[in-house]
C-alpha cells in the first residue's frame, strides 16, 4: 500500500494515508530491539524464587524468557539463533545479564502463559471471531498445487476475536484443525475482559450453542443464517423472538445482500484483516513441533501483532 493509498474496486473510490508520517515512524518502530527489552525488563531479569514449587527454582523471570521468545517471533529465529542474539544484544548494551541456553528457552515456552497485552477500554466492546490456519509441517503451496496434498501435511486451527474499533486481538484459541469454530465461542468470550455488546461471525457460527452463549453474555448476534435456514421460534409462541429468527424473517423480505448492509455485517471483514496481518507478519507456518510450544508461539505473535497495533495504525481519507 502506497502513500497515496489505491482504488476500491466497487467504488472507484481514491483513499490515502492521512497520517502516513506517524504510521511510517510505527512501521519502523517494530524493528526497535529496544522495543522489547527495555530497562524495566533487564532489572527484573533474575527470578526472585519468592514462590515454593517442586525442582530446581526458576532462574531467569517470566519476563525475560517472553522477552527472548519474542525476539524470536519478531526476527524469524530459531532456539539457538535467539541464545547467540541475546548474548549479542546484552554485550552491545553493557547489561550485566546473563542468557538462559536455548533448551530452557524451549522447555519454558511450553509452559508460559502469554497476556495479549490489551489496552483497557471503559464500557462494552465489539468483537468479531474467525479462525485461519498455521501449518506445521508439510509440502509449500507449489507442490500441493502440483501433487495433490499428502497425508503429512498437518495444520493447527487459530481462532482469534478482533476489537474492530481498535484493531486489537482481545481473545485467542488454538487447537487441532478438527475443532469447529462454533465450539470455540464460549473459551473465546470468556477471555474478553469487557462486556460485549455486538458479536459478528460468519455462517459456520450459525448454531443454537452459540446463540446460548452470546444470550448469557447478553450479546447482539450478528450471523448471517444458513440459506436453508428455519425458524426456531415462531411467532404464535408467548416467549421473546429470537435475534436469529428475526434475521431469518428480514432476509426473506428484504434479501441476503440487504440485511447484510442494514446490519453492518461487513464489520466482519477486519477479522480477516487482522488473519492477514498476522501471516504477512509472521507468516503462515509454526516452527515448534510440540503442541504447547505451538500454542505459546500462535499466542506470543498476537500478542505482539497487538504491541504493533499500539505503535500506531494508518488512518484513511476517501476521495
Amino acid at each position: 500500500m502506497g502513500k497515496t493509498g489505491s482504488a476500491c474496486r466497487t467504488t472507484g473510490k481514491q483513499y490515502k494515508v492521512t497520517n502516513w508520517q506517524a504510521y511510517n515512524e510505527a512501521l519502523v518502530r517494530r524493528g526497535d530491539v529496544t522495543l522489547w527489552l527495555e530497562e524495566d525488563v533487564i532489572l527484573g531479569w533474575e527470578h526472585e524464587n519468592a514462590e515454593k514449587k517442586v525442582g530446581h527454582p526458576f532462574t531467569y523471570s517470566d519476563e525475560a524468557i517472553r522477552c527472548l521468545l519474542s525476539l524470536r517471533e519478531v526476527f524469524g529465529l530459531t532456539y539457538r539463533q535467539t541464545e547467540g542474539f541475546g548474548r549479542s544484544l546484552v554485550r552491545l548494551m553493557d547489561a550485566k545479564v546473563e542468557i538462559p541456553d536455548y533448551t530452557s528457552l524451549q522447555k519454558r515456552a511450553a509452559k508460559m502463559e502469554i497476556a495479549l497485552s490489551v489496552k483497557p477500554k471503559r464500557g462494552p466492546i465489539d468483537v468479531v471471531v474467525d479462525s485461519t490456519g498455521l501449518k506445521v509441517y508439510g509440502e509449500g503451496e507449489w507442490k500441493t498445487r502440483k501433487h495433490g496434498v499428502s497425508k503429512r501435511r498437518t495444520w493447527r486451527k487459530l481462532h482469534i476475536a478482533v476489537d474492530p474499533e481498535t484493531g486489537e486481538i482481545v481473545a485467542e484459541v488454538s487447537t487441532d484443525n478438527d475443532k469447529h469454530d462454533a465450539d470455540l465461542v464460549e473459551p473465546l468470550i470468556d477471555q474478553v475482559k469487557s462486556p460485549i455488546e455486538k458479536f459478528y461471525g460468519d455462517g459456520a457460527y450459525d448454531q443454537r450453542k452459540v446463540y446460548d452463549a452470546l444470550d448469557c453474555e447478553a450479546a447482539q448476534p450478528i450471523i448471517p443464517p444458513r440459506k436453508n435456514a428455519k425458524i426456531w421460534r415462531h411467532a404464535n409462541t408467548s416467549d421473546y423472538r429470537l435475534p436469529r429468527d428475526e434475521a431469518v424473517r428480514a432476509i426473506r423480505r428484504h434479501g441476503r445482500k440487504a440485511w447484510k448492509i442494514d446490519i453492518g455485517y461487513h464489520v466482519r471483514s477486519l477479522a480477516e484483516t487482522a488473519m492477514y496481518r498476522l501471516k504477512t507478519t509472521f507468516g503462515d507456518k509454526l516452527r515448534s513441533r510440540k503442541p504447547p510450544n505451538q500454542k505459546t508461539e500462535a499466542r506470543l505473535r498476537c500478542a505482539i501483532l497487538n504491541r504493533f497495533t499500539q505503535l500506531g495504525m494508518p488512518q484513511f481519507e476517501w476521495s
